[in-house]
Parts: structure tokens; sequence; C-alpha cells
């Protein structure tokens, strides 16, 4: 009998979040030096052991004098004062302001004894023989006890509160307690987190990869991590577990021996091979198995045992990483702000409008990443009624690759939040938009399509923008529904769309081959007639656009239907999304040709078989022409032969 766990009692999010906040995670307050205080948490009080300053000074430069000495002085009846001497900071002043005299002074110098103010230098004259050093001083302003001093203990006297528990360290905080001479401060504790990433297909970053064996590198202990320490808490990563009970219950309890949460990421779905459930059930208590939410469902929440007797908390995140980070910014992360002492952040939401309709109907809550694009410009438009420019809501629109894809950690912008009963979001509905952070810049520019060597030059010279490489046709069908700003296309597309030509360029292609030939390939007729193995690319794009278009032209010569030639091809339906994967995949040996441009296999060191040029097109939404962001588009491609200065088999 199976022993498979099924997710049947989904929880609620709201119950998710209860569950967390039952966990304890505060660690016990640390003291630190000064010098690494910064963003840290007073867990007490501080008073001030001193005043500050410590003596009544001097708070410009100027003369020490006896106020009264100065009543009745102005521009036209000065009051007259011999200079006795002069006190500058840091020293201690060896003369006294006796009725009649004045002391030169300098900010922050100690006033000399019996002086009570301080007249700016802009409001005396030197007007006496100063040979002796004695001068007269002519006083143009009558000055109050106390002006332009200020006295012990006016910043914060001895024994006054100069900060709370539960302040914030910033390098204000740190002025003053610097000031207080404070060398070291209770803060407190952050929370460590211990993270586990597990799955035996995982490698480390840096570390070899053998895509053979299914391996992938581990974003999740590295993504977590950062998101922890962005929250407040000290991240702790460990070795990677396998999917071994043994092996994952080590490293969990060790986990839980050292830190306040262990976070683990994979590994929680309902598959026979997933064993952190039972590892929670056995060795401490397991409160949530399952969320329902999208991404996220198979999210674990707990306790472990501790061998000192005690409890640490843990929290199970999905393995795709979208999903993990997701889950972790939702119910982890405000947690571990809790523990640390820290303040949520202030949330940044955008108020927008969805670029195009959106099924689904899952009966979960759907935490949905999406992109916002500004598509307004202050030259757009008439103004409104006020005499201001027209308010355009900003479009919103879905990043879903999939849970797997981690470029939607970057394309993406922020998350929609859509309530379990709805089964769609209609093109130009209202949206909130929560960013990922108030740091959030979403893109200037949003272009769609080919992807290109010489696009990804054009790319660089514009300020934010935002490329999704979808392919041509993909590109020209988000063209026509109105969502991005430009499309880059390549090759014959089977129908148009309403578009303005901001420029482009011509390209080679043609099949990609190891160096030297060895197969000695000539024709495309050699891909249906030989035994050669193909890797192609898919349909959406432009150059196997072109390699549709050729073998049905080889198909009429011969008579056939262009079908027979594709079935006649090995590997014809093996496809690889980026333009140069299939260079790559001829180089190591997986296939003997490969779908490619002259560029790419100049740069990776392969041969190139030419079977024709394409021209490469970038097209803006008619109604987009006028921003700013396509205006720069356009200025960029007027220096089309700069951008493609060395690439092979490329022209304007």
């Amino acid at each position: 009998m199976s022993d498979r766990r099924e997710f049947h009692d989904l929880v609620s999010p709201e119950a998710a979040h209860e569950a967390i906040a039952s966990l304890d995670l505060t660690p016990e307050p640390e003291t630190v030096p000064l010098s690494e205080a910064r963003g840290r948490v007073l867990a007490e009080r501080i008073d001030a052991d001193l005043d500050v300053p410590g003596f009544d000074r001097a708070s410009m430069d100027g003369y020490a004098v006896r106020a009264r000495d100065t009543f009745g002085a102005d521009e036209a009846d000065p009051a007259e004062l011999i200079r006795v001497g002069a006190v500058h900071a840091g020293e201690t002043p060896s003369v006294t302001v006796e009725p009649g005299t004045c002391v030169e002074i300098s900010t922050g110098a100690v006033m000399p004894e019996e002086a009570d103010a301080v007249v700016m230098v802009e409001r005396t004259d030197e007007v006496g023989d100063a040979s002796d050093g004695r001068a007269t001083i002519a006083i143009r302003t009558a000055v109050a006890p106390g002006d332009h001093v200020m006295t012990a203990g006016a910043d914060v006297a001895a024994g006054a509160r100069a900060l709370g528990p539960g302040t914030r360290l910033t390098a204000r905080e740190i002025g003053l307690l610097s000031a207080l001479g404070v060398e070291a401060v209770p803060v407190r504790g952050k929370p460590t987190v211990g993270i586990v990433s597990t799955g035996d297909e995982l490698v480390r970053p840096g570390e070899p990869l053998d895509p053979t064996r299914g391996e992938i590198y581990d974003v999740n202990s590295t993504t977590i991590a950062a998101g922890v320490a962005e929250a407040g808490g000290e991240p702790v990563l460990y070795p990677h577990a396998g999917d071994d009970y043994d092996e994952m219950e080590r490293l969990l309890r060790r986990a839980a021996d050292e830190c306040d949460l262990v976070c683990s990421s994979g590994s929680t779905s309902a598959s026979a091979v997933d064993v952190i459930y039972r590892v929670i059930e056995e060795r401490g208590d397991l409160l949530v198995h399952g969320v329902a939410v999208k991404p996220g469902k198979p999210m674990l929440i707990g306790r472990l045992d501790r061998a000192d007797g005690g409890e640490s908390a843990y929290v199970g995140l999905p393995g795709y990483p979208v999903s993990a980070l997701t889950i972790f910014r939702t119910f982890v992360a405000p947690a571990i702000r809790r523990a640390a002492g820290r303040p949520e952040p202030p949330t940044a939401t955008v108020e927008g409008r969805m670029a195009l309709r959106e099924r689904y109907g899952e009966g979960r809550l759907r935490l949905m990443p999406v992109g916002v694009l500004d598509v307004s410009d202050p030259s757009d438009g008439d103004a409104d009624e006020t005499g201001g420019e027209p308010e355009v809501a900003p479009l919103v629109y879905p990043v879903d690759k999939g849970s797997g894809a981690t470029t939607s950690l970057v394309e993406a912008d922020g998350i929609v939040a859509v309530d379990p009963d709805t089964e769609y979001l209609d093109a130009d509905e209202p949206v909130t938009v929560t960013l990922f952070s108030p740091d959030v810049r979403p893109p200037t520019l949003l272009g769609v399509g080919e992807d290109d060597p010489a696009l990804n030059r054009l790319l660089d010279r514009l300020e934010n923008p935002r490329y999704l490489p979808v392919g041509s046709r993909e590109g020209f069908r988000r063209l026509r529904d109105g969502v991005p700003d430009i499309a880059v296309t390549a090759g014959p597309l089977a129908r148009e769309v309403d578009h303005v030509e901001l420029g482009g360029w011509t390209r080679e292609w043609g099949l990609v081959v190891p160096d030297g030939n060895p197969r000695g390939v000539r024709e495309l007729a050699d891909l249906v007639d030989r035994d050669l193995r193909l890797v192609n690319r898919p349909t959406d794009s432009g150059l196997r656009g072109s390699l549709d278009d050729a073998l049905a032209e080889l198909a009429a010569e011969r008579d056939v239907e262009r079908t027979a030639l594709t079935a006649a091809i090995d590997g014809y339906g093996l496809t690889v999304r980026a333009f140069e994967s299939p260079v790559r995949r001829v180089l190591a040996g997986d296939a003997d040709v490969g779908l490619g441009l002259r560029a790419t296999a100049s740069r990776l060191g392969a041969a190139f078989v030419p079977l024709g040029e394409q021209r490469v097109v970038v097209r803006a939404a008619p109604d987009r022409v006028d921003r700013d962001a396509v205006t720069e588009v356009e200025t960029a491609l007027t220096d089309v032969d700069d951008i493609l200065r060395g690439l092979a088999g490329y022209s304007e």
C-alpha cells in the first residue's frame, strides 16, 4: 500500500499566518560594538550618563560677552569693548570676561568665565589699536543672555532617556550614542534561520554541473538567504539533503539545534519519495500541511524538537524558486521581522489595469506575479479639465512562465492577489499591484519577440528596458493585443499587425555543425536524405519560420508534402529556446546539426552552412510611438552600424 500523503486539508492563508505567528522565533538579546550596530534594534532603554554638551559652548564664531554690556548697541551707536584674549575649540579658557571686555571665541569653544552670550563676528568691527593684543571691538547689536550659546545638557541632559527599546539604529542614533560615549549597545538578537535545500539534483553555484544527470543549480538557498537577511535575520546555509529519510532527519535536527527557525525548500509535495513531513511528524509537531494558495500549496509549518529539550520553528517551502520566494515573502519574512524587532516595510502599491484577459478559477488565493508598464508620457494626450495632463493607468500583465522558471523572479515587479472565487480578470479591469519592495523600478520600455545578439546590444543602450524573448510569432500576437511597446520579429510572419517600423537589420541563418564540418553537411537536403540528428528552434522562433519555408520550397521541388520531409528529419521536433542553445548542443555532441546564426557559430567556434538571410524588424505599437522610451529606441537604431560591428553575418 502506498504511503503517499495527499493534501486533503488545505488551510486558508489566514490560518497559515496564525500558525507561523504561534511559533517562537525570538532570539536572546546580545551586546554589539557601536561600530557594528547600524541597522540593529535596541533591546532596552539607554539613558545619558553625562550632559551633552558637557559645558556651555559657543554656537558660532564671534565674541563672548556679558550680555548687559551690549544693551542698547546698534549700527549707529555701537558698544565698544576691549578684547582681552581668545578661546578656541578644544582648549580650556584662561581668561575671564570682566565688565567692558570681550573674548574672541570659536564655534564649539568653552565659554569663558562670566560670559553669558556670543555676538556673531559679522556684527562687530575692530576699531582700536591691536598692537598690545587688546584691540577695541565695536559691537553693533544687542544680545540677550544665552544668545548663540549652547548650555551644558542642552542636547541631552545626564539621566535623560536617550533612546528607547525597539529603536532601529541608523547613522543619526549612532551619532547620539557616540556623543554619549557609548562603546557597545544591547540589541535584539537576529533570529538565525537554517536553510536546507533538498533534492538529489541540486548543485551549489560554482560547482561542476552535469545536465545529463538532471542536475540544476540551487537557486532557493541563495534567494531565501538574501530574503532572510533583508528581513533582519541571520541566514545559515546547510549542505544539500537528498531524498533520504535518515539524511534528512540528521540535517533538520542539526539545523533545529543551531537555529531559531529552519526553512527547507523542496520535498514538500505529495510524493512517495518526499520525506520531510514524516520527519516533522516523528521528531516534532506538524501544524500545517498544505495551504490554499497558488503558488505554494505544498507548504509545511511545524516545530522541531531540539537536543536541549526546546523547540525550533519550522517552515517547509515549495521547491520551485518562484513559489518558494513568493511564499517566503508572504508568510515567513513578516515573522522574521517581528522576531528581529523590525517594523513592516512600507507597502508600495500601484493601481493599474489589466493589459489582457486572464483566466483563473482554481478556488485558491492566487498570488499572481505581474509586470507593470507606465504607458503615459508628459507629452501624451490633451490636458484635462483642470489644465493638467490626463492620467493613464499603468498596464499590468501576468509574468508566469511556471513556478520553475527563475527568470520570473526578475521579470515581475509585484503581485496581484486574485480572490479564490474569481474566475477571470478582464482586460482593462482595475487591479492593485503590491510591489515586491518600495525600491522596485518598473521598466521604462517593454519589448517582446525574437532573441538576437544584435538586439541584446541595442537593449544595452536603453534606460531600464525589459525584454521578453517569446519568439517572433508570439511577439507579433502580443503587439496585436496591445501589451508591449515594441515587438522584434525575424523571418516570415503569417499575418500583418498594425505597427510602426522603427528600423532593423539583416542576419545570416543556416545550419551549425561542429568545427571542421566532420559530416560534410552542404545543404538543407542533407537533413532529409542523410542520417543526421538536428536540434531545432520552437515554432515561435523566426529561425524556425525560415527553416519551415525552406523545407516547403524543397517539398515543392520534390512534389511531396512538407510533412513528409519533416518526418524524415531526425530531431525535427527537438527544440531549444535560445539562439545559442542549438550551437551548444552540437558542440556537446548531442546533435550533428543545429539551426542557428552565423554570428553565434563564429563566436562559439562552430562551422556554419548558410541557408539564407533574415530581416530583423523592430516594430512599435502605433499608440506608443511618441513615448519617450520608444523614441529612444528609434534614436539608437540610427547608429545600427555600430550596433552590428563585429557580428559575423550581420548587415544593415
